[in-house]
């Protein structure tokens, strides 16, 4: 009896052995010690794609910014074997001297005027492109074309518009019974024509931005706008500007940032003169340190361009962003 209950339980526990599946994973150890192995290679093979990179990014990035700060405590002329320490004496002689806060007070202007000026004649322009007239592809092109020209030839083709004796502009005054003025070489007008220059050359990067913008706004919405009675002007006011919102906060640091770093048209067309009078930030760095080979100085003024551009981004993204719709 005993001897046959324990062949049925023998048999019972063979055929629910035969019917359990086998485990494809193997152990509990060994699925932990594969995911293990899984896991290093994802973070081996991250490394092998991101640690160049990195070292590419710190090596012409972050180490030449290290190299600036120490620079700004030091007085060096590039010829002298080392740097010497003079501590914060560099940014003291900046704020003791008016010609720097006369030149930050200017490239303060140049960035206001540029930047507000781009976007809202680049805004206009977008919105007359997206009427699809006959030709706009054409004009789209001629309006993009200044974004892929050198900064050398842009500052070319202007000086002679601006000539006031064979240019552009002598033209258009003597049409109004007027003299042109000389645009490049009074101070009253040098500033004011590198500002025309930098807005012709912006304009039509900000105008196809914009463009592609507006295009993404869905067609139901500009319909149930017109449904409710609501006009041009009323459209543009609650629709397609809020909406362009992202866009426009894009812009608005890109344009930033690039006005403050412009240099290739105020070296071709001016050289920061006449008197100083085009002289931003941007050249008051360079002709320190390459015109009157003080390092320190220029290194310092560096990083007081780099506080004030970390400042206005930051309040960008901290105030202006809130207002952003996605």
């Amino acid at each position: 009896m005993s001897s046959g209950a324990s062949d049925l339980g023998s048999r019972s526990a063979l055929s629910v052995g035969a019917r359990r599946p086998a485990d494809p994973g193997g152990t509990a150890s060994e699925r932990r010690l594969g995911a293990v192995r899984r896991r290093r290679r994802g973070y081996l093979l991250f490394a092998a794609f991101a640690l160049p990179n990195l070292a590419l990014i710190a090596v012409f990035s972050y180490w030449p910014i290290i190299e600036n700060i120490y620079l700004s405590f030091t007085t060096w002329d590039f010829i002298s074997p080392q740097a010497d320490l003079v501590g914060l004496l560099n940014y003291q002689a900046l704020f003791s001297n008016w010609t720097f806060p006369e030149v930050l007070l200017r490239t303060l202007v140049w960035v206001v005027v540029v930047v507000v000026v781009t976007l809202v004649l680049g805004l206009a322009l977008a919105l007359l492109f997206a009427q699809r007239i006959r030709g706009t592809a054409v004009v789209q092109t001629l309006a993009f074309s200044p974004h892929v020209l050198s900064g050398a030839a842009i500052a070319t083709i202007w000086l002679l518009i601006f000539d006031p004796h064979h240019g552009l502009s002598r033209l258009v005054f003597d049409a109004f019974g007027a003299n042109s003025p000389a645009w490049t070489t009074d101070g009253s007008w040098a500033l004011w024509a590198l500002i025309i220059v930098s807005i012709w050359k912006g304009l039509g990067f900000v105008a196809i931005v914009y463009l592609v913008g507006i295009q993404q706004i869905p067609a139901e919405v500009l319909e149930a706008a017109r449904i409710d009675g609501a006009g041009r002007w009323t459209q543009f006011r609650r629709v397609i500007f809020p909406l362009l919102s992202p866009t426009t906060f894009f812009l608005v640091i890109t344009q930033t940032i690039s006005a403050f770093q412009a240099f290739d048209v105020i070296a071709m067309m001016t050289g920061g003169g006449p008197a100083g009078s085009t002289t931003t930030l941007s050249w008051f760095i360079y002709d320190a340190a390459f015109g009157r080979t003080d390092v320190g100085t220029s290194s310092a003024a560096s990083m007081i361009m780099f506080v004030v551009l970390m400042a206005i981004t930051v309040l960008q993204f901290r105030f202006v962003e809130r207002r952003v719709h996605y």
